[in-house]
């Protein structure tokens, strides 16, 4: 079992920046491919992006490719998203999830879910 639990989610002016970092707890993190969805009001879940077990290959969304980044640190246990030249479109309460691949993660979601952080963007 693994605990995960995201931080840093706030609220942010069109074009703005936030790093959103997720900390887990129980087991080590380098067990999982990671990633990060989001889920705006009204709408389903959706994949963002994932890291693999090593951190040697990221995948992402169409709508955020280029402007967000994934990493992670399995020595400190921690991933992280970098979203810059954020848009209204991407407010949403973003969740961290492991999983045993990332392709599993992308298409099947994940294992293990944090509870989320809300970001909200402004126009």
């Amino acid at each position: 079992q693994v605990q995960l639990v995201e931080s840093g989610g706030g609220l942010v002016q069109a074009g703005g920046s936030l790093r959103l970092s997720c900390a887990a707890s129980g087991r080590t993190l380098s067990s999982y491919a990671m990633g990060w969805f989001r889920q705006a009001p009204g709408k389903e879940r959706e994949f963002v992006a994932a890291v693999t077990r090593s951190g040697d290959m990221t995948y992402y969304a169409d709508s955020v490719k280029g402007r967000f980044t994934i990493s992670r640190d399995n020595a400190k246990n921690t991933v992280a998203l970098q979203m810059n030249s954020l848009k209204p479109e991407d407010t949403a309460v973003y969740y961290c999830a492991g999983g045993p691949t990332a392709a599993t993660l992308r298409w099947a979601g994940g294992n293990y879910w944090g509870q989320g952080t809300q970001v909200t963007v402004s126009s």
